[in-house]
């Protein structure tokens, strides 16, 4: 099947998948491999037209957000040199729309890794734990079920490269299972009160909630920061600050909550209500111009 874009819903398929947000795809050759949500399937992009099998055009349509305005978007965001630089550079970059829950635990999992640590934690999981299915004569594991982990020891899921998060993990799995926790709730709810409800499960700081909510529950004004978004507000933004707030902060690996709140409130009103377009398109051109 294809989907034939225009400039009104330009998509960078190389940018928007590699660029961190998400951690089960694999490029090979032109075509890009991964499970989402409930599905294993491949995309690929030539020009303006997107080629894909195995899911229709309506899950491709709402997983890869093609329904945001990304001429609105930048027109909004676009306050300074630094972001336009960004922008300019990844064009078509989007936000995508994973599933809340997978995308829970993978950002349980994220801390204090790189990207390609994440990968291999996350597919251990689900090969070991995860449902099979096939595709194309290859085997891929949807990620397993919040039931499904809530029955794994800690131990077992130690093994899988977890470490001190499997007890985290498995915590926030026994919590949403006996609870039969309804993420989509959240994303009819106000930002405020959503990122308090994620906080409530273990494991869950507020980059997390932050992240859930910005890459699974179309919560765009969410601001994540990390310690690259760190150096970006120091390098580029740090005049919205106390000169004593950024030295206090600048050789710290891991602000302290209200420091964190200080330098993601900022996101938020600097940018707005797409404070999340802008904090990733940020986040990508720092780690790659490096």
């Amino acid at each position: 099947m294809r989907i034939r874009l225009d400039s009104s819903t330009p998509l960078n398929l190389d940018a928007t998948l590699c660029c961190g947000q998400t951690f089960r795809w694999n490029k090979e050759g032109e075509w890009w491999y991964g499970v989402a949500k409930d599905k294993a399937f491949k995309i690929g992009q030539y020009g303006n037209v997107l080629e894909f099998e195995n899911v229709d055009e309506n899950f491709v349509r709402n997983y890869f957000s093609l329904e945001d305005n990304l001429p609105k978007i930048y027109a909004k965001i676009s306050r300074d040199k630094h972001i336009k630089q960004a922008v300019q550079m990844f064009q078509g970059l989007r936000i995508l729309h994973q599933d809340p829950w997978e995308c829970l635990i993978s950002y349980i999992c994220a801390t204090y890794k790189n990207v390609q640590a994440i990968k291999l934690m996350l597919l251990r999981l689900s090969c070991r734990f995860g449902e099979k299915t096939c595709f194309e004569q290859r085997n891929f594991y949807l990620f397993p079920s919040p039931e499904k982990l809530a029955k794994v020891s800690i131990s077992e899921m130690a093994e899988c490269g977890l470490g001190y998060r499997a007890k985290y993990v498995k915590e926030t799995a026994k919590a949403v299972y006996e609870k039969n926790f309804d993420f989509e709730q959240l994303s009819k709810k106000p930002y405020d009160k959503a990122r308090q409800e994620l906080l409530n499960f273990s494991g869950v700081g507020l980059k997390v909630a932050d992240c859930v909510l910005l890459f699974s529950l179309a919560k765009t004004e969410a601001f994540p920061v990390d310690v690259w978004i760190k150096r970006v507000i120091l390098e580029y933004y740090s005049e919205h600050f106390p000169e004593e707030f950024v030295k206090k902060i600048f050789d710290k690996r891991s602000p302290t909550n209200t420091e964190y709140e200080r330098l993601s409130l900022f996101g938020r009103e600097y940018f707005g209500e797409y404070a999340g377009y802008a904090q990733e398109y940020l986040y990508h051109y720092e780690r790659t111009k490096r």
